[in-house]
């Protein structure tokens, strides 16, 4: 409950005046049944009109108070509860975007879609269930309960056997439901990913005509999460009607015991009318906290998954040290000394081992292997996207972890295998490079990455929306966009991570030129699967399942690499074999 205080903290008089209301309206309520026993005996039985008029007026104005009480209730708690929920939302949201891609790993986007939305929304009706029942519950049944033993105390006995078997049953209902409530959540992250990636590839499910196997996926992960679901609801459900059977016998009990004493004389009839009103509130009381009760068990599940993210160790953050030095790149020097890396600290294989090689400033790098070789995974390293897990990656000759994260990555633009668009126009989406920056450097940029030309076939130019992801691009257009996205920054470090291998040999050649001409000073390093993709660059490292087996020039390479001359030939074989 500490890590909720913040949330709390900024809308604590919302916090405050909803119980001091629902207090009110409790009070009002409880004295109701009262006013009516001393208008049925002091008024009607004494047919003092007077006394009725008076009476009634006074019941007419409290039952006003308490609505009026019971009305801001509901605005307080809603307010506190939207309040409290969009507080803790933004900072799951926030907390996810510093996560690393280790960090990421942990959780599936269906999952964090859920505990973003769902999740929160348990907490959210939680709170504002709490702040209108949880008090007014305990509140009706205490002032009940006092009402009813002032009446009758023999009377309010009957109540006093009922409620520790109701609690007793409450206890072994909320006790299985819990876990059931815990499951059901993971069922809905399934159903959660499943639709995510149906839409997000459904013109490949349409292509490869798997709308079927497709459709039979979700039937059977949306069987599984409704399963889930009515094992925690038939737990929940036994609820009502043990309250109810609860209700009924104390009632027929009370009635039946309370009508002897009325006809012995020692209880009035408008006294057993109000204390069968005050057993009504005592049991509804219990009702509503059976309720509250169960929405906690599911909500506590929910907060459980929402903690999760919230407490989990963000792997890559700032130091004191990088807070203290703020480093920037400046040149673009790039060293790694005897590096080695694993995905997880339990795996018992490095993905990269004993890596070591410098890159001067200015220079490209090429860099080619089989695919699995961990290519992606080395110049990840270089951004902090992961952290080594043994030796150290140098830019400018300051270790990669005595940056700060955001002056690293801002000297830093990496193109990644995946080319991720987002929803909004073709300027929106190239202006991540640079917010700031002008449509004619929008444009040149474009005309850099050989982009221009397409974007001038569509109708509205730059202003084309792309919509979710470009979809309704080609894969080489989508890889243009974004080589010219990442030039736009300016970067001290460009990292093209296959970033060409959608566009055509003729494209991939200007591109390759423009690279070299207008980012002569930016390092570039540019990992490829066809050597002329890389032919021309300073330097080529060869990679073979996460070490370096060659390094040189192209020249160098063809003369004493084994393996650079493996794939060269292959690849002039298959060449020849196209023509």
């Amino acid at each position: 409950m500490k890590q909720y205080w913040k949330y709390v903290k900024p809308y604590l008089s919302a916090f405050i005046l909803a119980p001091i209301l629902i207090l009110s309206e409790v009070v009002g309520d409880v004295l109701q049944p009262k006013f009516m026993t001393l208008i049925v005996d002091n008024g009607v039985v004494k047919n003092d009109i007077r006394y009725i008029v008076t009476m009634g007026g006074i019941m007419v104005l409290t039952a006003l108070v308490a609505m009026a009480c019971g009305i801001g209730c509901m605005y307080f708690s809603s307010k506190a509860a939207m309040s409290f929920s969009a507080g803790v939302r933004e900072d799951v949201f926030s907390t996810i975007q510093k996560f690393s891609f280790n960090n990421i790993d942990k959780f599936s986007t269906g999952s964090l879609v859920t505990r973003l939305t769902n999740d929160i929304t348990q907490i959210q009706n939680l709170v504002m269930l709490g702040l209108r029942i949880a008090l007014r519950a305990p509140g009706m049944l205490i002032g009940s309960i006092i009402m009813a033993v002032m009446i009758n105390p023999q009377l309010a006995g009957i109540v006093a056997l009922t409620i520790p078997v109701l609690a007793f049953a409450l206890y072994i209902i909320i006790k299985n439901a819990y876990p059931r409530f815990q499951k059901m959540q993971v069922k809905m992250d399934d159903i959660n990913s499943g639709i995510q990636e149906n839409l997000t590839n459904v013109r490949v499910i349409k292509s490869f005509v798997r709308q079927n196997h497709e459709e039979e996926k979700f039937a059977n992960a949306n069987t599984s999460l409704m399963t889930a679901t009515l094992k925690a609801l038939r737990i929940a459900i036994l609820t009502m009607p043990i309250m109810m059977l609860a209700m009924n016998i104390t009632t027929i009990a009370v009635i039946w015991y309370g009508g002897n004493k009325v006809v012995a004389g020692t209880l009035t009839v408008a006294e057993l009318i109000a204390f069968t009103t005050y057993i009504t509130q005592i049991l509804m009381s219990l009702m509503m906290l059976s309720m509250v009760i169960l929405n906690g068990a599911r909500a506590a599940a929910s907060s459980k998954r929402i903690l999760e993210v919230l407490n989990e160790d963000v792997d890559i953050s700032d130091s004191k040290e990088s807070m203290n030095k703020n480093y920037k790149v400046t040149k673009g020097k790039i060293q790694f000394n005897n590096v080695s890396f694993k995905y997880s600290k339990e795996s018992e294989d490095n993905i990269l081992e004993d890596i070591s090689f410098t890159v001067d400033p200015g220079q490209t790098i090429g860099i080619i292997g089989a695919t699995g070789s961990a290519k992606s995974s080395l110049v990840q390293l270089i951004p902090r996207l992961y952290d080594v897990t043994y030796g150290e990656v140098l830019v400018d000759d300051v270790n990669v972890k005595n940056y700060m994260v955001q002056n690293l990555r801002n000297g830093v633009s990496m193109v990644l295998q995946k080319n991720t668009l987002f929803s909004g126009t073709i300027m929106d989406n190239l202006k991540w490079g640079d917010e700031n920056c002008s449509e004619e450097e929008v444009i040149e940029a474009a005309k850099s990455a050989q982009a221009d030309d397409f974007i001038k076939g569509f109708t509205d130019g730059y202003n084309t929306d792309l919509g979710q992801g470009g979809i309704n691009l080609s894969g080489g257009q989508r890889q243009r966009l974004c080589i010219a996205r990442a030039m736009l920054k300016k970067p001290r470090i460009l990292i093209l991570d296959d970033s060409t291998s959608a566009v055509d040999t003729a494209t991939e050649s200007k591109i390759r030129l423009i690279l070299k001409t207008s980012l002569k000073d930016t390092t570039k390093i540019i990992i490829a699967q066809r050597i002329t993709s890389v032919m021309d660059a300073d330097k080529i490292i060869i990679i073979d399942e996460g070490k370096i087996v060659g390094i040189g020039t192209h020249d160098e390479l063809i003369i004493n690499s084994e393996e650079y001359q493996e794939i060269y030939y292959s690849q002039k074989e298959k060449e020849v074999a196209a023509e």
